[in-house]
């Protein structure tokens, strides 16, 4: 995924950085939790995997709250304040109507905007989100003062440190470049004084009256083991929004990119779009035919360039028409070699009504005068060759002509040296 063009919209007089990703045919705007930063993320698998689902059935607007990220670092502002940021950036990009998705503290400002402007919301994502950050007779499930103002103090005292992920991302806890990757992120995303005030905005946060005035179709997403906002939350906001529709996982940390991300991502899709799609697959079992005419160079040399280019036409019509003969797929040529896959074992170790053996058809091995060496190997779970067949399809066309490179002598078909698992399979085929 290509980074997108960060670019800016004026929310009163204050710029906030925005981007877009894809073009479906739904708005969805993402909301951050505590502190973000656009140009962060791209890097790691998981963010990116995140974006990339979110935006293959919309158009994915993200943002910068400000004070923070890429947006324009002014004192902090008031919810309300921060809630309109949402509508500036939507009519920046064009956007009449579209979804919202919340997360964590950003959960709050979404259903404020929801409930203010619910002519332009067409649906209301919450995940991993609090209606009440603190603990009150009233509100049992928020956090302790006492927790919180030892939190407040950490912010101010270790901001710059490596980060303790123990509670929004117990999973990462002892991955050492996970909490350097994190300390890095909110050093870019906030100063330690930003930080401090928002985070003490945040405490502040109740929006509990709200709730009943929610009327846009609603989606409350959350982790049971969530150890920063605790699952009782999300069990809060589906009791009081009317109609929500609650999904709760049973496992997970409280970043969504941690743990089974597309079961989250199944969620918002189906109710966004009607739809499950799921993740793309990128992993087939396919068996692999590596083929290279041995002694090339020193034929060619014989022949000549004229008669040798004419050899080599000759041989790659040949080897084309055997592989569309027993369905394969060409995935690279290489000089005088073919990389290429097959549904299965036995479509390169027989011919259609033939008994079984376990050579190649000669013609795959021999082009005339020329002899070839080749190698067969079936591999589970290799990446899908249909995603970069100039990458990994080179990478292993390479690996395989270095791992297996065969040969009979000038002439002879060479005999398949199965790997275990073809040897397993030629039972399953009819192949002794």
């Amino acid at each position: 995924m290509t980074r997108p063009i960060t670019q800016y919209a004026k929310s009163g007089d204050v710029h906030i950085a925005y981007q877009i990703i894809g073009s479906g045919p739904i708005d969805l705007v993402m909301v951050p939790g505590f502190v973000s930063h656009l140009d962060l993320g791209w890097d790691d698998p998981a963010t990116v995997h995140l974006r990339d689902r979110l935006s293959s059935f919309s158009r994915l607007i993200r943002f910068d709250k400000r004070g923070t990220g890429m947006s324009d670092r002014v004192p902090v502002a008031t919810l309300e304040e921060r809630m309109d940021d949402v509508r500036a950036v939507m009519d920046a990009v064009g956007s009449a109507r579209a979804a919202i998705l919340g997360i964590s503290e950003g959960g709050p400002m979404s259903l404020l905007f929801a409930a203010t402007y619910p002519d332009r919301v067409t649906a209301l994502v919450l995940y991993g989100a609090f209606a009440k950050r603190l603990w009150s007779p009233d509100y049992p499930v928020g956090v302790p003062s006492l927790d919180r103002q030892a939190y407040l103090e950490l912010i101010e005292r270790q901001w710059s440190d490596n980060a303790d992920l123990s509670i929004v991302a117990p999973s990462l806890a002892h991955d050492a470049a996970a909490r350097e990757r994190f300390a890095v992120a909110r050093r870019m995303s906030a100063s330690p004084g930003a930080a401090l005030a928002i985070a003490r905005m945040n405490s502040e946060i109740d929006v509990r009256h709200v709730l009943p005035a929610i009327h846009v179709p609603t989606l409350v997403l959350h982790r049971a083991p969530d150890r920063d906002v605790t699952v009782e939350n999300g069990r809060y906001w589906a009791a009081n929004i009317p109609g929500a529709r609650y999904v709760e996982f049973p496992t997970g940390d409280h970043w969504m990119t941690t743990g089974d991300i597309d079961a989250i991502l199944d969620e918002i899709e189906e109710f966004l779009t009607g739809v499950r799609h799921g993740p793309e697959a990128d992993r087939i079992l396919a068996t692999v035919l590596f083929t290279d005419v041995v002694g090339s160079t020193t034929h060619a040399a014989a022949i000549g360039d004229h008669r040798w280019a004419e050899l080599r036409s000759a041989h790659h019509a040949v080897v084309r028409r055997e592989l569309a003969r027993f369905r394969g797929r060409e995935i690279d040529t290489a000089g005088d070699g073919f990389f290429a896959t097959f549904d299965g074992p036995a479509r390169v170790l027989r011919r259609p009504g033939q008994r079984p053996r376990r050579q190649l058809p000669s013609v795959l091995l021999r082009s005339r005068a020329t002899p070839d060496r080749a190698h067969q190997h079936q591999s589970a779970g290799a990446r899908s060759l249909a995603h970069d067949p100039c990458g990994d399809g080179r990478r292993a066309h390479a690996g395989l002509a270095q791992r297996h490179a065969l040969a009979d002598g000038p002439g002879h078909p060479v005999p398949i040296r199965p790997g275990r698992s073809v040897d397993e399979s030629r039972f399953d085929h009819g192949i002794r």
